[in-house]
């Protein structure tokens, strides 16, 4: 792997460490007990059993989260210009501005331009501790920029194209579509992309970098 790409891995762990601390200040604290205990008492998601159903996180980390969200995010929201902003800051050799467009356009479930506590929670489980069913799932749902269900050539290059930029590399990606289109009828189904990423060493073990991250 060339310095480049584990420099590019390394700042990844980072931004997703900070985002972390974006909605929770962070997950541990040397007065966890006490700050829980104020945290059940102040701060609690209207729909906390349902996100904890949906999450990989337990009631308290969730409540943690919450209180560091609302104090970090008094609107209850991040728009887009606030997470390129944060994004800039963790990639200055290239450009990073079109990847986290794609990265906010993934998180923005509802396609409503901004990012509610728990769209960024629930993206967060999934990053951090989603078993690898659902980090395929997520990684389609990046890839499928317009989300009708499939990824076009143009979409994969797009997403490609960026990362590159995001790397500081001037050259065109090489592109995968040919080989995780399996039936030839132009688009790759979540199926055909589940599927030649479970048969990719390289993918399988790039799903890992954000494990023990926070």
């Amino acid at each position: 792997m060339s310095s480049r790409r584990r420099r590019c891995k390394r700042q990844l762990i980072k931004f997703t460490q900070h985002i972390a601390r974006l909605i929770s200040g962070t997950l541990k604290s040397d007065n966890e007990d006490e700050e829980l205990e104020s945290t059940t008492e102040r701060y609690q998601p209207e729909n906390l059993e349902q996100l904890q159903s949906q999450t990989h996180f337990s009631r308290q980390e969730l409540q943690l989260l919450y209180r560091g969200f609302k104090n970090e995010c008094p609107s209850g929201v991040v728009n887009e210009d606030t997470f390129k902003n944060i994004y800039a800051l963790f990639f200055p050799m290239g450009d990073s501005a079109k990847y986290a467009y794609f990265l906010f356009n993934a998180f923005d479930k509802d396609q409503n331009g901004s990012l509610s506590f728990e769209e960024l929670v629930c993206d967060l489980s999934v990053l951090l501790r989603g078993t690898t069913q659902e980090k395929l799932n997520w990684a389609f749902n990046l890839y499928d920029i317009d989300k009708d269900g499939h990824i076009t050539k143009e979409e994969m290059f797009d997403i490609l194209k960026s990362i590159y930029d995001l790397m500081g590399k001037s050259i065109h990606p090489r592109l995968k579509e040919e080989k995780m289109d399996i039936n030839q009828d132009g688009v790759v189904t979540i199926d055909e992309f589940i599927d030649s990423c479970q048969k990719d060493e390289n993918i399988m073990q790039s799903l890992k970098i954000f494990d023990n991250a926070v």
